[in-house]
């Protein structure tokens, strides 16, 4: 383990000029190999990092760090013992590969590289992780308003801590119970909107300490006043509805954030019980901006590492060798299979953003390095860029213009933003019209100024979360009546959940807020209900 900072100058070996002559590397040459990265990151790219600190792991040791979320100090559950199992099968049998490497979130940004790595692919993973990952970190929007790096280590060993002192005063059986009914609704566990505390370790502590106590209180004033005075005396219909939005207000219904909701407000749970689903949800809140920066966070690092180890050549530090090494790797990140090959799942977010960032730095350098077939395919390409991007083509400052992006945009609202026409076309991008209720297909947009816009907004829409994850939020629950909670799920195009996830998904609802549970489908532009469970 090694912790690093900005005063070590780069020290590079007199004889010979490279980093490295051979794959074999210790810690002193990967700290010479940091140096060398982070100046070039630092002082000719103009980023900004978290001090870094490198573990390198085993290909064991990487299987676990999939199987628990790649955070270290994790809780145990059962579920992380079957991935993990799951994921040494595939890799053992030749399946599936490892990554290079890991990288966290957190103040310092810790990366976690394979002790099976060459020279060369040490110093691709720590231009990639410990530099481009650990820049997008620091200074993207969403990073910096919705977690806390250098809270979330000592909140993991708290949670920690926590759920093991859970097991033995209440039993692994009972601990389990809770956190499966945890995990399933994790998805529904953050605040989208709502900015509620981050994670501080002190707080935590105090605020246990004071929170069965103040469970009692709360349960006794919410529930004394709704349920046991109800037979007090029989309200007309008006007062009892007026009774009813009152209560919903105390509820702060609707509420988005279901896990929030049963911890505050589930009757039957016992302080430890909330103690642990606030875990969960806090842990989820932390995975809640990479869900939207997947395709920016890839190509950040991916044209970061690309550059650097460009630069290093440039200057003499690696071989050609050690490129050819690295190329090959790096086309197998960024390689996007055809849509009638085997391998296609979808759009590599590699792929997209790293060209995508290559597009926005050929742009803002007017193409200086990009050769042309002829003289009038780069006039029409610099006529198209600044039709496209006045305010960006040619403007001389690539680095401030990827850093601007990588700082104030999330991947719909930067697809809508920056993509291109050539990327469009170089992916071969258009929309399908696919109505189930007619018998043909429809090509809705094509490569023309108004069908590279449509693709743009079509494409921007598939990034949105609430697009990619059911909106599912809490409306309803019957205090004076069996207390049944109602969940609503607001449809997009008359989609509907898979019925059979859906029920299983109730039933831990259920677990939690200890009474029936519904859910309802409406739809979000007439308002119907589609269906009830």
């Amino acid at each position: 383990m090694a912790e690093y900072d900005r005063k070590p100058p780069v020290q590079v070996p007199d004889s010979p000029n490279q980093l490295f002559t051979s794959s074999d590397w210790d810690f002193k040459l990967l700290r010479r190999i940091y140096d060398a990265c982070r100046e070039i990151g630092v002082d000719e790219f103009g980023l900004d990092l978290y001090p870094l600190q490198i573990e390198v792991i085993t290909s064991e040791q990487m299987l676990d760090a999939y199987a628990s979320v790649g955070l270290p100090l994790m809780y145990r559950h059962w579920s992380f013992g079957k991935h993990f199992a799951y994921q040494k099968t595939l890799y053992s049998k030749g399946l599936q590969g490892l990554a290079y490497e890991i990288i966290i979130n957190s103040n310092p940004c810790i990366a976690y590289l394979m002790e099976e790595n060459t020279s060369t692919m040490q110093t691709l993973v720590i231009a990639h992780a410990g530099i481009g990952h650990n820049h997008f970190f620091k200074n993207n929007y969403l990073f910096r308003q919705w977690t806390d790096a250098s809270s979330i280590l000592d909140y993991l060993a708290f949670a920690k801590r926590y759920v093991e002192m859970c097991e033995e005063r209440h039993g692994v059986a009972a601990v389990e119970k809770l956190l499966d009914a945890a995990h399933a609704l994790q998805a529904y566990g953050v605040d989208r909107y709502k900015h509620r505390e981050k994670p501080n370790l002190k707080e935590e502590e105090r605020r246990q300490a004071e929170r069965i106590e103040h469970q009692r209180l709360a349960y006794n004033d919410l529930f004394e006043k709704t349920v046991i005075q109800r037979g007090a005396k029989t309200a007309s219909p008006s007062e009892e509805a007026k009774r009813e939005e009152e209560l919903k207000k105390k509820l702060g219904l609707p509420e988005e954030n279901l896990l929030y909701f049963f911890e505050k407000n589930a009757p039957k749970l016992e302080p430890w019980q909330r103690e642990l689903v606030r875990i969960v949800r806090k842990i989820s809140q932390y995975f809640y901006p990479q869900k939207q920066l997947q395709v920016m966070n890839e190509g950040c690092a991916t044209f970061v590492h690309y550059s650097i180890m460009h630069r290093l050549w440039e200057k003499g530090l690696i071989t050609e060798g050690n490129v050819l090494e690295f190329l090959h790797s790096h086309s197998s990140v960024v390689f996007q299979p055809g849509f009638d090959d085997p391998r296609f799942s979808g759009i590599n977010p590699y792929a997209l953003g790293f060209a995508m960032m290559q597009d926005i730095y050929n742009i803002c350098t007017g193409h200086a390095k990009v050769q042309f077939r002829h003289d009038g395919e780069r006039l029409a390409r610099l006529a198209e860029d600044k039709e496209w991007f006045p305010d960006m083509a040619g403007n001389g400052d690539p680095w401030g213009t990827l850093r601007y992006a990588w700082a104030n945009y999330r991947d719909e609202s930067f697809i809508l933003q920056y993509l291109s026409p050539r990327v469009i076309r170089e992916f071969r991008m258009f929309v399908l019209d696919d109505d189930h209720a007619v018998s043909h297909i429809e090509v809705e947009a094509i490569h023309d100024d108004t069908g590279y816009r449509r693709v743009c907004q079509r494409l921007s829409e598939q990034y949105e979360l609430s697009r990619r994850e059911a909106h599912i939020e809490i409306v309803d629950a019957k205090l004076r009546g069996d207390r049944t909670l109602t969940l609503e799920h607001q449809t997009h195009d008359k989609v509907v959940l898979e019925e059979q996830n859906c029920r299983a998904v109730l039933e831990h609802a259920k677990t939690l807020w200890g009474y029936p549970v519904e859910l309802r489908e409406r739809d979000a532009a007439d308002g119907a209900i589609l269906k009830t469970y």
